[in-house]
């Protein structure tokens, strides 16, 4: 197949989708409105980036002029934007078809508090030919915008078993972050207001003061980052807790290894958070709170905890509940593997989206 996609290179939900589709031959291109990450690597893809972009009308036009071209000379079967913001109006505006959208989440979540916004995501939704999400309450939001329902497609981004898996535990990470001879709790999510890391982070002295000598590793950046800083310092805590930035993809399945329990405080996800579904699929229990359908994911009490949105004492209580008892982490964790490897693996929701290209292409 002949698919062009308009994604940001920066984001590793695409690059895992996108890349999939190059690695079974198909002829793959590429449109980006940011660069690719750094490390990644895109054989056999061609990868248009373009550059000096801004959200003014103008500069969406270009961009729309420059996807035009792009499809004349690439010729492609299917047009595919993932998220249904500027890539989705991108889309719309080419007048390309068919046309597919993939919605991550707050696009169409948040689109309700706006009037403009509303009207551009309706703008896209309506001229798209198949959507898929990620969650069964994202495809009732889209519904509510007035798209047929049997135009929506549940499709997972899904996590690659063969990466992430349990046992992988680097004695030398544990050395490098101090962490060798400490139970350790780890976050992967960005420091950002909508992922709530100051609970985490309130939720430390009522764990250390339990438990002495446990360690907390924050992975990620964001606009909080000085902030929750400045928090883990006036809690008296910094000591404990080690903010190590951005990581590359390839490693998140090293810090997971070495990490007895991951935790999520997020306010808000459309599906499971991939960074949760790595973290199950690595053998972990996990400590998540009860928003978005985290609920589906795991039952409270058998691959971990869920907990109250902004709690830190409730967070604190089921962390030291789990470091005292290591027979039912191991329990969690083997629960856990199991569910991503039935529900959510990367290879399987990725054979579903290619049923769906090869029929799209035929109509």
């Amino acid at each position: 197949m002949n698919i062009c996609f308009l994604a940001g290179g920066n984001s590793i939900h695409s690059y895992r989708w996108i890349t999939y589709f190059a690695d079974k031959r198909n002829e793959i291109s590429w449109v980006s409105l940011s660069p690719l990450s750094e490390g990644s690597t895109i054989p056999e893809i061609d990868f248009y980036e373009i550059r000096s972009f801004s959200k003014k009308i103008f500069s969406i036009l270009k961009a729309v002029f420059k996807v035009r071209q792009l499809i004349k000379e690439t010729r492609p079967e299917i047009l595919h934007a993932h998220y249904a913001g500027t890539y989705g109006l991108i889309g719309a505006l080419s007048g390309f078809h068919p046309f597919i959208l993939t919605p991550w989440g707050s696009d169409i979540l948040m689109a309700g508090k706006s009037e403009i916004k509303k009207w551009f995501v309706k703008y896209i939704l309506k001229r798209t030919d198949l959507i898929t999400c990620d969650a069964e309450h994202m495809r009732n939001a889209i519904i509510k915008f007035g798209v047929d329902s049997e135009k929506i497609h549940i499709i997972y981004f899904g996590i690659d078993t063969q990466k992430f898996f349990p046992g992988r535990r680097s004695e030398d990470l544990a050395k490098k972050l101090e962490v060798f001879d400490s139970p350790v709790i780890v976050s992967l999510r960005s420091l950002e207001p909508v992922y709530d890391i100051e609970t985490l982070i309130r939720s430390v002295p009522h764990v250390v003061k339990e438990i002495p000598d446990a360690k907390f590793i924050i992975v990620g950046t964001g606009s909080q980052e000085k902030t929750l800083k400045r928090l883990s310092k006036a809690l008296g805590v910094s000591q404990r807790i080690r903010f190590v930035g951005k990581i590359p993809n390839e490693d998140i399945s090293q810090y997971l290894g070495i990490a007895d329990i991951y935790v999520s405080t997020s306010l808000s996800d459309a599906g499971i958070a991939a960074s949760t579904a790595e973290a199950m699929a690595c053998g972990l229990p996990v400590v998540i709170t009860d928003s978005g359908e985290n609920r589906k994911w795991v039952k409270d009490g058998e691959g971990g905890f869920l907990i109250p949105v902004r709690n830190d004492s409730s967070l604190a209580e089921k962390i030291i509940y789990l470091l005292h008892n290591k027979e039912l982490r191991i329990k969690f964790g083997k629960t856990n593997r199991r569910v991503i490897e039935q529900k959510n693996n990367y290879y399987k929701e990725m054979e579903k989206m290619d049923k769906i290209y090869k029929l799209m292409k035929r109509k």
